[in-house]
């Protein structure tokens, strides 16, 4: 049962993330490359940078219809992430950028093993890194970004 404490200290941290969340935004855009044109998907919650899916496992979007998939701290909801990899190589060009941005503390595995599933779905040229967003409550954030052949 929630207090009013427990309310303002939620409603504290919240405020404290925001700065952190823009910040991990603009870093997982940057780690894209997007350029001019480029058609991109965004799983989970995230900018709206065009197209949305809810799923990774679950896209709704035609074979080859994306340049860049931006995945934001939701991969840890996926129920099956050797489905979501495979669609989400399904629905990349070939070229095509994956990026996903999570919680290091959130993810339901290392994100060594993120990257050697992506592998298991197709996904070459995978690099995966640790990064710090600013601010006091900024959460170590885990990268990983792949390109689909």
């Amino acid at each position: 049962m929630s207090t009013p404490f427990g309310r303002l200290l939620d409603r504290i941290a919240e405020l404290m993330a925001r700065p952190a969340t823009a910040a991990i935004e603009r870093h997982v855009l940057d780690a894209a490359r997007i350029t001019p044109g480029e058609v991109v998907l965004v799983v989970g919650d995230g900018p709206d940078l065009g197209r949305h899916a809810d799923s990774a496992e679950h896209t709704g979007q035609d074979d080859e219809s994306a340049d860049v998939v931006l995945s934001f701290g939701d991969v840890a909801s996926w129920h099956d992430r050797a489905a979501g990899f495979a669609e989400l190589h399904r629905v990349l060009r070939p070229g095509g950028r994956l990026v996903l941005s999570a919680r290091e503390d959130r993810l339901p595995v290392s994100r060594h093993e993120l990257a050697a599933e992506a592998a298991e779905a197709g996904f070459t040229d995978l690099q995966t890194w640790l990064w710090e967003p600013p601010g006091p409550a900024a959460p170590l954030t885990a990268q990983i970004r792949a390109l689909r052949p």
